[in-house]
């Protein structure tokens, strides 16, 4: 018989996208309890440990240990949902039904699908079995893939909302001391920027390299955002931009990607 209250652990690096993931849960399932929530897969199999809860939502791209591994480490003691942005290290596991993924940025329909079918197993009283093989398919697929899939969007705060900016629309990234500045194509096409907590260098990497490009140690540019470049002295210049008033440095060491000009 399915508990009154079934409890469940959120683990996610992203601190905004728990907030989200948890405010969807509150109107789609309010029965459902969120006893805790993860900042890193060590810190998730620790409080599994101490409150062994019914349901654990796993980022599958954490800190310390990935959402694989911790899935791993429980095993069938509760039921596992993939969350992540990058679907083809999930979708073989719902595809063979024995466990399930929502995808970022999550949406409040696909969600309520995952959690039909969660309800349908707390009732039945099953968790997923059989699934060590699968979970061993997964966590090879994410060490073959030591490159991170590429972003499909920027998780910003913008006030009190969190903005999900599609990476085709960034013109250009920043390194501001601790956050990155994320400059970008809002409603209308107006120019509009965010301060995000990952680091240019981790964001840059999973980045299309044929469309963003380094060109100072603090700035990538989207190509497609150039308007044109001017040479300036001791081997730099400055890179214009489509629609805004923006002009970003390019230093010496990446001055030969302008070189036809």
């Amino acid at each position: 018989m399915m508990q009154t209250h079934p409890t469940a652990l959120i683990a996610d690096d992203e601190p905004l996208l728990r907030e989200v993931l948890e405010s969807h849960l509150a109107r789609i399932w309010p029965e459902l309890e969120i006893v805790a929530q993860a900042r890193n897969g060590r810190e998730a199999v620790e409080l599994f440990e101490a409150l062994k809860p019914d349901v654990c939502f796993l980022d599958i791209h954490m800190p310390s240990l990935t959402g694989v591994e911790v899935a791993g480490i429980i095993g069938d003691r509760a039921h596992l949902v993939f969350v992540t942005a990058f679907d083809q290290y999930a979708v073989q596991a719902f595809k063979q039904g024995v466990l399930d993924y929502i995808v970022k940025p999550v949406e409040a329909e696909r969600l309520a699908e995952t959690v039909t079918r969660l309800k349908g197993r707390l009732q039945a009283a099953e968790p997923a079995t059989n699934t060590d093989q699968l979970l061993k398919q997964l966590a090879a697929q994410l060490q073959r893939n030591t490159a991170p899939p590429l972003l499909r969007w920027v998780h910003a705060q913008v006030g009190q909302s969190l903005r999900l900016i599609p990476v085709e629309d960034i013109d250009f990234l920043k390194s501001d001391a601790k956050f990155t500045l994320v400059a970008w194509r809002g409603d209308g096409g107006q120019a509009a920027e965010a301060l995000v907590r990952t680091p240019l260098k981790e964001l840059q990497q999973q980045l299309d390299p044929n469309q963003f490009a380094q060109v100072h140690r603090s700035v990538v540019v989207n190509l497609r955002s150039v308007s044109h470049v001017t040479r300036g002295e001791n081997e730099t210049a400055t890179i214009y931009l489509k629609n805004r008033r923006d002009q970003l440095p390019v230093s010496r060491s990446y001055l030969h990607l302008f070189r036809q000009m």
